[in-house]
Parts: C-alpha cells; sequence; structure tokens
C-alpha cells in the first residue's frame, strides 16, 4: 500500500466516530499504530492527562517493561509532560545530552535502547489534552514533515474523542445531519445573492466577503448567513468586510 493510501485510511480510522466499532481506546490503539506506520520512529505511545494533571498512557506499540517504565517516568515529568503544559511539540534529538536534567529517564531510555524522544501534544483547539511519544533507536532530530503529520495525527483522534458518544449513532441521526447541511447551503446561497445585489458585485465576491466578515468576527458561516436571511443583520456590514489577499 503507497503511503497515500496509509495516509488516507489513517485518518479515516481516527475520524470515523460513526463507526460501529469505534471506541476511544481502538481510537488511541489506532493513532499509536498509525504513527509507528507512516513516520520514522520505532516506537509511539499516547498519554492523556487525567483530572490530578498527571499522564496516563493509554496506548503503546510496545509492551515491554523497560518501555512501560519510561512512559510512567514521564506522568509528572519529563519531556512529554513538559509538552503536555506548553501545548507545542518538544524535541530531544539526544537523550545521552541530558543525564542532568533527566537522569532517570536518560537511563532508561538508553538502557532499553532508544537514543532519540519527540513529544507531540494532543491538543483540542489549542487546549492540551495530553501528549504523543515518539521514540527511535537512532540519535538525531524528527523531521519538519513528520512533526507537522504527527500533530495532524494527534489533533484528528483528540477531535473524533470530544465528538465520541456511548450511544452509537441511528441511521436517521445520519440522515437528519445531512439535510441540515443542505438546508444551510441553500441558505447560504441566498445569502451571496444578497450581499451581491447590495454590493453590487459578483457571487464569488460576495462568497469571500460573506467568509471574511464571519472570521473576522470569529462566527459560524451558518450563523452569518442565517442573519442575513432573517433580516437580523444588515448586508451593509458583510459588504465592509475586507477579505484576506
Amino acid at each position: 500500500m503507497n503511503r497515500e493510501r496509509q495516509l488516507a485510511q489513517a485518518f479515516l480510522a481516527l475520524s470515523d466516530t460513526y463507526a460501529a466499532e469505534f471506541d476511544p481506546l481502538h481510537l488511541f490503539h489506532s493513532l499509536v499504530h498509525a504513527c509507528h506506520d507512516l513516520l520514522d520512529v520505532d516506537a509511539a505511545a499516547v498519554m492523556i492527562a487525567d483530572a490530578r494533571g498527571g499522564l496516563r498512557t493509554m496506548a503503546s506499540t510496545d509492551e515491554d517493561a523497560a518501555f512501560t517504565e519510561l512512559l510512567q517516568l514521564q506522568s509528572g515529568n519529563g519531556p512529554c509532560m513538559d509538552s503536555y503544559r506548553i501545548g507545542e511539540p518538544v524535541s530531544v534529538p539526544d537523550i545521552a545530552a541530558e543525564r542532568e536534567r533527566w537522569p532517570e529517564l536518560t537511563a532508561v531510555m538508553i538502557g532499553a535502547g532508544y537514543a532519540c524522544l519527540q513529544a507531540i501534544p494532543m491538543r483540542l483547539q489549542e487546549r492540551p489534552l495530553g501528549a504523543l511519544t515518539l521514540l527511535r533507536r537512532q540519535s538525531g532530530r524528527l523531521n519538519d514533515d513528520d512533526v507537522h503529520l504527527a500533530q495532524a495525527l494527534a489533533d484528528s483522534a483528540a477531535v473524533a474523542l470530544m465528538h465520541w458518544s456511548t450511544e452509537p449513532a441511528r441511521a436517521d441521526d445520519v440522515i437528519t445531519r445531512v439535510q441540515s447541511v443542505i438546508a444551510s447551503k441553500a441558505t447560504l446561497e441566498i445569502a451571496k445573492g444578497m450581499i451581491a445585489q447590495y454590493a453590487d458585485t459578483t457571487i464569488t465576491e460576495a462568497s469571500h466577503l460573506l467568509t471574511a466578515y464571519a472570521r473576522q468576527r470569529r462566527l459560524r458561516l451558518s450563523e452569518t448567513v442565517q442573519a442575513l436571511v432573517s433580516r437580523d443583520m444588515h448586508p451593509a456590514a458583510v459588504a465592509e468586510a475586507k477579505p484576506r489577499a
């Protein structure tokens, strides 16, 4: 299977919260194995913050005792905890150089045969929920493309976790949501026409104005067009918005 298909399957597995077999434990399992298969890493684990702010391991690609100890050492301190706290990736390209900072972690990592650690925050709308631990046997920083991909996978899993429900979705629920989207699209087209007529411009430019207005005010586009169509907002407000170049 080529990389493009692997990527597509990985993101589908992480986002399909309507799948009958979907559950959070399976989600974490899919996340770590996607990282292992798609990135230049030798092992991966995902840790989620508990109510006290400590990190608990949810899934890992290695069940070895040394690897488990390595993760436990980071539950309250270490690169993954740092990544979780600041909400940004933390790179440790050569763990041997960090003996003074993390003596126990360094000893366990080297003993388990790992030389490099990359921590990736698992976050939802910039709010950290936990962190990914990515390990390599060779020292050296994980390349930027893999860091970005790992972040995208982690963020996708975070969104899926928030959308997960213990109640399986019914067929009628899916149909209702689809019809709601269709109705919103129809409302959007009406709003575009209103802006185009008011501003004496094209439908394309009207679409850009609507998008710019919603983004500038951090509104949902659906809320903006509904306000226009229901006459709760005057087209002039949107016509004055300045789309980004």
